[in-house]
């Protein structure tokens, strides 16, 4: 498997040079089908637009040859490069997430039990220091170390639709589909 907080080392500064904040870097699947998953959004409207991605995803695409060629690897075998916005209903990855979320619903898998909980769901408190505390629907208020959150989403909802801008679907029109025998 890929060493994720060394790629994110590498993709990190790519995505800053073009005035991007990482979210997510993610490696999913398994043999032929793996995909290195990046995530990332503009400060200035928490996505980004086709065309943003596309940019992203050449710097990073390059930067990745270029490390590589270098005599390092830093994800073996093939793999697809993805390269998204975050979406409305968005992971919770960084501290900074917990506290712009406030108010919203989420929900939150944990490494390891805490308080007698691995699973929770409910209306995001925030974050102060290191312990974020979340108002869970069945076990009321509920506060965490952040480095035992093992993965944490916002919950789709009214509220979080009417919080968020809509979403810039420009560009989208103009991106033109392959067959993968065709690129090759």
């Amino acid at each position: 498997m890929a060493d994720i907080a060394r790629l994110t080392e590498v993709i990190e500064p790519e995505a800053k040079a073009l005035g991007f904040e990482l979210v997510r870097v993610k490696m999913t699947g398994s043999g032929e089908e793996r995909a290195l998953q990046i995530m990332a959004e503009d400060p200035a409207t928490g996505q980004l637009l086709v065309e943003q991605c596309m940019q992203l995803s050449r710097r990073v695409s390059d930067q990745i040859d270029a490390v590589e060629e270098g005599g390092e690897v830093l994800v073996e075998g093939a793999y697809n490069l993805e390269v998204s916005s975050p979406g409305i209903d968005r992971p919770l990855t960084r501290r900074k997430d917990f506290a712009d979320w406030a108010g919203h619903e989420a929900k939150i898998a944990l490494s390891e039990k805490v308080h007698g909980h691995r699973n929770l769901r409910g209306e995001l408190v925030g974050i102060e220091g290191d312990t974020v505390t979340i108002a869970d629907k069945q076990a009321g208020e509920v506060a965490i170390p952040f480095n035992t959150i093992h993965s944490a989403q916002l919950v789709f909802t009214d509220k979080l639709m009417a919080a968020t801008q809509p979403l810039d679907m420009t560009g989208v029109e103009d991106v033109e589909e392959t067959d993968e025998e065709e690129a090759q």
